[in-house]
């Protein structure tokens, strides 16, 4: 390999690649998320919601990032991830060559003297010599703070206060902070780059070649944790990949899912739809368990329940809306000052303010997530059960106030009726884990006339006959996706007129085109601007249809939103109808939940046909 070379600061800047072109790498911690031209845009240390070290995807050139790829232009000819896998693998023509970059986190640290973030990025080439470059350019936190630096050995160290980062070439290379470096990669001499951070702890040196054992090692693993996932699944590898997303999504040292590994990311491009999901929400981790559950993985299923009995006991009997990581409150919503945004969306935002909302359906999505692992042979500890008997006590004694409902509106509560209906599904789902586990007659008589009179007050007051439809909130005539979930509950019988009439109401009315839908009427949640087709809600229509006999279709639709799916099979929150670019945070826990039990659905159908 030829010596590096320092290339001028005036090389050209490369911005932020489309949403959807990014892959993710994660190590069950935190997450990369990394461009087709081999840029790390953004990562976070020590996870998620840590502040980044490579955040150019919304901070623009002056945060940082970590490119590793061709010197000049080059065509992308394939990217995937290794089958079952979390390595990425990138291919480029270049010349006569092909220069591949290989790379990902190491998931697994226990037992062994590893750092807990240790990323590691392999280039090879197949034909001949190629030009690569380095461009290493890491900025801390909100003010894009430069490190000091030093050289430990053949490691480059990169330190401010408390944090440190590290990064070791093997064959070793001349690298310096903010500045592009020319290499030529050749056939027998690929060249392996580890970046490791610590914070609070001793930075610890990881040579080259070992660091990439570790990989392999890794690699394995996922592969033996995705082989445990049932092949009679449909489009198993479409919901493996979705599997293994979420699995990267979760915070291992707590269990916690983050909705997205990153803040800001715009739902309406050049406006100020822009949140930050680096934190977990019950509800989103709710649908996950049960996702999880549907394959077989009790550990994934039973890691959410611990984690959120643990971060809940402060707040009980409320559920909180959304918590950190570690189970603490989120902190306040604010902007960061000086922040272009993805794309010139403004302002990038830290915190989410949604945190101090009434969410009534949340209950709901536990109290439903706890009797799903109970039907799967599971029953409840006692402190668990505990816990959600106060949950459905407070669904008892707060149903018949207004709330935020599931969209998390910045306005005036009002009486959403999904809201209502998942209010009903807690208590019902409490009553049947009742059964089996210790309650009073005196509770079980409250959650039954609470329970009866919400039934009784939603079909009264949430459909609308004009309308054709149960509707969004008590009085309106807006319809609302997520009431597609209905002929899921029980409430009303999955064959009724009233489930029938609403599913078709949702799919003709809240349409965005071929498979898509918006999530409510677009315009109308008291925000300036618009929104692009919610891709859950796609989902969730697979799931109506298939539970209500309409399986063909179920499946139809299903397969045209998998034709909706980035290069590398993951999902946004949302889709802009006219391009099919991704838009929101990416990638996005929730969409992936729900892919995922959209394919279950169609297992389960399946199976009820074969009867």
């Amino acid at each position: 390999m030829n010596r590096p070379q320092i290339l001028p600061d005036d090389s050209p800047a490369h911005g932020p690649a489309p949403i959807g072109d990014y892959g993710l790498l994660g190590d069950t911690r935190t997450a990369a998320m990394v461009s087709s031209d081999g840029a790390i845009d953004w990562l976070c240390v020590p996870r998620f919601d840590g502040e980044p070290v490579f955040g150019r995807m919304v901070g623009g050139p002056a945060a940082g990032t970590f490119r590793v790829g061709p010197l000049l232009p080059a065509t992308v000819v394939e990217r995937r991830y290794r089958n079952d896998s979390a390595t990425l693998e990138t291919t480029w023509t270049v010349g006569h060559g092909r220069l591949v970059l290989t790379e990902a986190m190491v998931a697994e640290v226990a037992g062994r003297l590893l750092p807990a973030t240790l990323l590691v990025r392999r280039l090879s080439v197949e034909g001949g010599l190629v030009e690569a470059v380095v461009e290493f350019d890491p900025r801390l936190g909100e003010h894009h703070r430069r490190p000091r630096v030093s050289h430990r050995g053949p490691d480059l160290v990169c330190e401010w206060g408390s944090l440190a980062l590290s990064l070791v070439c093997g064959p070793e290379l001349a690298i310096e902070p903010g500045r592009p470096t020319s290499i030529t990669v050749t056939q027998d001499c690929p060249v392996t780059l580890v970046l490791a951070a610590a914070q609070r702890e001793p930075l610890i040196h990881v040579d080259p070649g070992a660091a990439w054992d570790l990989i392999v090692e890794d690699e394995a693993r996922w592969r033996a944790w995705s082989a445990q996932i049932d092949d009679s699944l449909p489009y198993r590898d479409v919901a493996v990949r979705s599997l293994l997303t979420l699995r990267l999504l979760t915070y291992s040292p707590s269990g916690a899912p983050v909705a997205a590994p990153t803040t800001s990311l715009p739902e309406n491009p050049g406006g100020m739809r822009n949140w930050d999901y680096r934190y977990a929400w019950p509800r989103d981790a709710s649908i996950g368990v049960a996702a999880f559950l549907g394959v077989g993985k009790l550990d994934e299923a039973r890691g959410f329940l611990w984690w959120l009995l643990h971060a809940s006991r402060l707040q009980r009997p409320r559920l909180p809306a959304l918590l950190t990581v570690d189970g603490r409150h989120v902190p306040a919503e604010r902007d960061l000052d000086g922040w272009p945004g993805y794309a010139d969306s403004a302002p990038v935002r830290v915190g989410n303010g949604a945190a101090g909302q009434h969410q009534l359906d949340g209950y709901g999505w536990v109290l439903d997530a706890a009797w799903v692992l109970e039907q799967a042979g599971h029953p409840l500890y006692s402190e668990t059960w505990r816990a959600m008997r106060g949950f459905a006590d407070m669904v008892a004694s707060r149903w018949r106030d207004p709330d935020a409902g599931i969209w998390e509106i910045r306005d005036d509560a009002a009486h959403h009726v999904h809201s209502k209906l998942m209010g009903w599904l807690a208590l019902d789902r409490a009553l049947r884990i009742g059964q089996t586990h210790r309650l009073s007659a005196r509770k079980r008589r409250r959650w039954q006339r609470a329970r009866d009179a919400l039934a009784a007050e939603v079909k009264m007051r949430g459909f609308d006959p004009a309308v054709g439809s149960y509707t969004r909130s008590y009085g309106s005539i807006d319809l609302d996706a997520a009431l597609l979930i209905l002929p899921l509950l029980g409430i009303e019988d999955p064959g009724s007129p009233r489930v029938d009439d609403t599913i078709n109401a949702v799919r003709d009315g809240l349409s965005a085109g071929g498979p898509l839908l918006y999530r409510y009427p677009p315009g109308r949640d008291g925000l300036p601007g618009t929104e692009g087709a919610f891709l859950p809600c796609s989902f969730w229509l697979v799931q109506a249809l298939a539970h209500t006999g309409r399986r063909p279709e179920a499946v139809e639709l299903f397969e045209a939103l998998l034709d909706k799916a980035s290069p590398l099979g993951l999902y946004g929150e949302e889709m802009d109808p006219a391009t099919g670019a991704h838009l929101g945070n990416f990638p996005q826990a929730l969409t992936h939940a729900a892919l995922v039990q959209a394919a279950l659905a169609l297992r389960d159908t399946s199976q009820d046909l074969d009867q």
